[in-house]
């Protein structure tokens, strides 16, 4: 089994479509649609997350937790 992803865009009618898959005819696929609820809801937070690593870097935590 292999994953393959496809960017696409949805178009006016609310269809997709996808190029060929390079499966063999009657295979059976699975598809999973990820459709953002509201990206604005979380755009801030995304921003956030991406930002910065340096809360991470912590010498008294990765004690504790090498030690755990």
């Amino acid at each position: 089994m292999r994953a393959i992803v496809h960017h696409v865009k949805v178009q006016d009618d609310g269809t997709i479509t996808l190029p060929a898959l390079g499966a063999a005819g009657g295979s059976t696929v699975e598809v999973i649609i990820l459709v953002p609820e509201n990206e604005e809801a979380f755009g801030d937070l995304l921003k956030v997350s991406e930002s910065s690593t340096g809360f991470w870097d912590n010498p008294i935590d990765d004690e504790v937790w090498n030690d755990a």
